[in-house]
């Protein structure tokens, strides 16, 4: 299996949980904030390490899905729902609840996108956030 081009059929990927979704998107999210990140100037593994922390932390992806949101899809728009819904077990000190679910919806977002292939998309949501958003 190439897991760079995983292309999963709706079937399989509706038996992973809205959770799952939120993990596989986690990292798919800060590759694309790492790649970005590299390619802008940042240089240093500190720099790069402080900086990839104030784009994927969980108030950052809550403000991030206030310029995603709306470009959503009906179908795209319900695996957000789902994903901001998720019952995680804990929530981070740090984070508050509301943007905690936030994040994770844009995180399972992100993960079902990726698992279906949908990479322009994923690029063209990415391109939204952070050309609208203003980051550190």
């Amino acid at each position: 299996m190439d897991y760079f081009h995983i292309r999963a059929d709706s079937g399989l990927l509706d038996t992973i949980s809205s959770l799952g979704l939120a993990h596989m998107g986690d990292a798919v999210y800060e590759l694309m904030v790492r790649s970005h990140l590299c390619l802008h100037g940042k240089s240093t593994n500190k720099g790069l390490h402080r900086a990839a922390v104030g784009y994927v932390s969980a108030p950052a992806q809550a403000a991030a899905t206030q310029v995603v949101e709306p470009l959503l899809t009906p179908e795209e728009a319900e695996v957000f729902r789902r994903g901001r819904n998720a019952s995680p077990h804990t929530i981070p000190a740090h984070a508050k609840r509301e943007d905690y679910a936030r994040a994770t919806a844009l995180e399972a977002l992100f993960g079902w996108l990726w698992l279906r292939g949908e990479r322009e998309r994923l690029n063209q949501l990415f391109a939204a956030v952070m050309e609208d958003t203003q980051w550190p």
